[in-house]
């Protein structure tokens, strides 16, 4: 099993690269912005890798950080959502972004990324929006507290969103901005407070 490839980036196409480690060329599949990373940089390179094997073909997948990887195995639990699902989400919603939607139930912000629609981003949420508590070491802001402080009334926050949303913000940008409005004002925060709060950290 390869858990990482070090070694020069020869060359890279719309969805992969390849690593050259010692003379041997690792075809390895990646997201964009693990190959816009591969692209600016110079000499020596490390890949965390992924190996996946079906129906007798070995498939390697490869990560610029912990954060990616740790999301795509994530993703990869969901029914319908294999290796390239995974990398196609990563390329359109960096590993932060990716954990605010679906945090906030942003199912259109998932559709963006090829081979998922509506039926599979509502899957994605459904699935993963409760686990993403374990992920939030990825983006620690998706926490509406922090560890002295407490949290605003869940459903206050989740009225503020529907009120920014209605205002015209994305469901994704609307919940990062409650929830770190909610993180600073901590319990008793109403929605009124959390909306102009929210408006604050939109146009800030």
């Amino acid at each position: 099993m390869i858990g990482k490839l070090t070694g020069t980036c020869d060359s890279v196409g719309d969805a992969w690269a390849i690593i050259d480690c010692g003379g041997v060329g690792w075809l390895v599949h990646c997201s964009g912005r693990t190959l816009g990373r591969l692209q600016q940089a110079t000499g020596m390179v490390s890949l965390l890798v992924e190996t996946r094997f079906r129906e007798g073909e070995i498939t390697l997948f490869g990560f610029w950080d912990n954060a990616e990887r740790d999301w795509f195995r994530l993703l990869t639990t969901v029914q319908g959502v294999g290796g390239r699902v995974a990398q196609a989400l990563l390329t359109v919603l960096q590993p932060d972004d990716l954990t605010l939607a679906v945090a906030a139930g942003d199912r259109k912000a998932l559709t963006r990324a090829d081979g998922v629609g509506p039926k599979l981003a509502g899957r994605i949420v459904s699935e993963l929006r409760e686990r993403v508590g374990a992920a939030a070491q990825m983006q620690p802001v998706a926490k509406l507290a922090t560890k002295d402080e407490a949290p605003a009334a869940p459903v206050a926050t989740d009225d503020a969103v529907s009120a920014l949303v209605n205002l015209g913000f994305g469901r994704t940008e609307a919940y990062g901005a409650v929830a770190r409005a909610a993180r600073s004002m901590g319990e008793g925060a109403d929605v009124a407070a959390l909306v102009r709060a929210g408006l604050k950290e939109l146009s800030g």
